[in-house]
């Protein structure tokens, strides 16, 4: 095969793995190829991808690869999302992603307790819209479900890895967890923070 055939392959490869993903190691496998010969054809279809008349691009998520739509068209997705039938998050949701953006992996009880209050529905909210998801079991008595962010929560966001979230730092000193909430999320709800 030619390179041209191969980033055809490999693209088909990342838009059929889905939500899942897939790794690099599956992809050279199935290719047949090396590691090396698949890291430059990833590297030209990122170089490809980064044109102004290309809508998807790649990232890449703890060592698994996703075909995404670009960050900076976030702002589209965006409407598209709050296009009558959609709701959007409430107050409670919002803190609650906040803290599991910034925490994870985390266990409801835990999010209870930064909080102050109960977050079940909040949670529930979450892993129905696809924004949190559960990412395993604490070692601890009775193993509760510790969640983390999805794919999609950086998409809707337009990062392409949860190191281009804002450093808790360089946010402003909040009074309270709401007012953290508004500071990182004020921007994709439509509030006038």
């Amino acid at each position: 095969m030619e390179l041209e055939e191969y980033k055809a392959v490999v693209e088909g490869l990342l838009f059929a793995s889905g939500d899942e993903g897939i790794t690099r190691k599956k992809i050279s496998n199935v290719l047949e190829i090396k590691q090396t010969e698949l890291n430059a054809i990833i590297e030209e279809l990122k170089k490809e991808y980064k044109h102004v008349h290309r809508g998807i691009t790649i990232m890449d998520s703890q060592g698994v690869l996703h075909l995404t739509t670009k960050p900076e068209h976030a702002s589209y997705y965006k409407r598209l999302i709050d296009s009558p039938g959609n709701t959007r998050l409430s107050q409670a949701a919002l803190e609650t992603l906040a803290i599991v953006a910034y925490q994870q992996p985390i266990t409801r009880i835990e999010i209870d307790d930064l909080r102050g209050v109960k977050s079940d529905r909040a949670v529930q909210t979450l892993v129905n819209r696809g924004l949190i998801e559960e990412k395993g079991r604490k070692e601890a008595i009775g193993r509760p479900v510790l969640f983390g962010t999805t794919k999609d929560f950086l998409i809707y966001f337009g990062l392409t890895s949860l190191q281009e979230l804002p450093p808790l730092s360089e946010l402003k000193e909040a009074e309270n967890l709401e007012e953290e909430a508004d500071l990182f999320f004020g921007n994709f709800t439509g509030t006038d923070e």
